[in-house]
């Protein structure tokens, strides 16, 4: 009976509560209401430092993850693995260099206390299997840095035409890459069949747009202009709410067809319905000759006298170009001056 007149109040106090909270009309504002702690000025997208208060309990289960690297990477890596132990260690990850099996390994421990810190430590080894060198690779331990790893090796079959276009996206002296850097405030590095980036969520995007449209043959300096006109175009408040397509570049595709190769016409023989005649064998020029015939030793005569005939005709011939070097130039003769005074004669 006592808990009648309880569950009375309670429902009036929600009446009451619901009756002084402005409902937005419409179906998409019907369960909406106002949330007056989220003001403007609170930045969603910032992501805060995880501390070890936050989670102080260890993790009931051990993750771990493998990466193989090259074996041109092995003296490198066997000379920083020291530095990658001791920065993995503040963060509670362990790693194990196996240079038997060519990987590296990185795994949770009891003291790790951020979950997502075993991915970082996975970007790490694979950063540092792709050439990455290690004060830049351990920036992705970092919040806010992530990193992608790009494959461009199967997009160009063609091994020359892959080779030029993997060119393009350095540019004369680094000058490519150097600019696509800075307009994306990422690190880029090209090395073989892939092409490593560390950088922000935003910077990766643009990174990997630019290098796959580069290997399908569209110039990167393309995107770097229009990288460099979004970036004035930032600066202006006025333009913040309008679309900036009327400022941007559009592009059109040339085919440009390249030039074809002269084809010289073959002069079309006779048609004849016999074969073409069989080309005489070494025995068959031996029958004719009659050396066939002949026994060991006149065929060694035989080719005796003829190599004596060959070095006599060479002799001759070297013999007359010394010779040239002995024959005196051809003088001009001087003109002789007709005479002056014919009428005197």
């Amino acid at each position: 009976m006592s808990t009648e007149p309880a569950v009375a109040n309670v429902q009036e106090d929600q009446v009451v509560s619901q009756e002084e909270i402005p409902q937005k009309k419409g179906k998409q504002g019907k369960y909406r209401r106002e949330k007056p702690w989220d003001t403007d000025d609170i930045d969603h997208w910032k992501v805060e430092e995880f501390k070890p208060e936050y989670n102080p309990a260890p993790f009931t289960e051990e993750s771990s993850f493998a990466t193989l690297f090259p074996k041109y990477r092995e003296n490198y890596l066997r000379e920083v693995w020291g530095h990658v132990t001791r920065a993995l260690d503040k963060v509670g990850i362990a790693c194990v260099l196996d240079l038997v099996e060519g990987s590296m390994t990185v795994k949770t421990t009891r003291k790790t206390w951020d979950p997502y810190m075993i991915l970082k430590a996975r970007d790490l080894v694979k950063l540092l299997a792709r050439s990455v060198p290690l004060p830049q690779a351990l920036k992705i331990l970092e919040d806010g840095i992530a990193c992608d790893i790009i494959k461009i090796g199967n997009i160009v079959h063609n091994k020359e035409r892959f080779v030029k276009r993997r060119q393009r996206l350095l540019g004369p002296n680094g000058s490519t890459l150097k600019a696509m850097e800075l307009l994306t405030q990422c690190y880029v590095m090209v090395q073989g069949n892939t092409v490593s980036c560390m950088g922000p969520y935003k910077g990766l995007k643009e990174v990997r747009r630019i290098v796959i449209d580069c290997m399908n043959n569209i110039h990167p300096i393309y995107h770097i202009k229009e990288l460099m006109i979004k970036r004035e175009l930032a600066k202006d408040p006025k333009l913040a709410e309008e679309s900036w397509d009327r400022f941007l570049p559009h592009f059109k595709k040339k085919n440009v067809k390249p030039q074809k190769k002269k084809v010289s016409k073959k002069e079309k023989k006779d048609y004849t319905p016999f074969p073409p005649a069989q080309t005489p064998s070494k025995i068959d020029l031996q029958l004719e000759s009659g050396e066939y015939f002949l026994k060991p030793k006149e065929k060694e005569a035989r080719a005796m006298e003829k190599k004596k005939e060959e070095q006599k005709e060479n002799s001759l011939k070297r013999q007359a170009e010394r010779e040239l070097a002995f024959v005196p130039p051809v003088e001009d003769t001087p003109k002789k001056r007709k005479k002056a005074n014919k009428s005197e004669e």
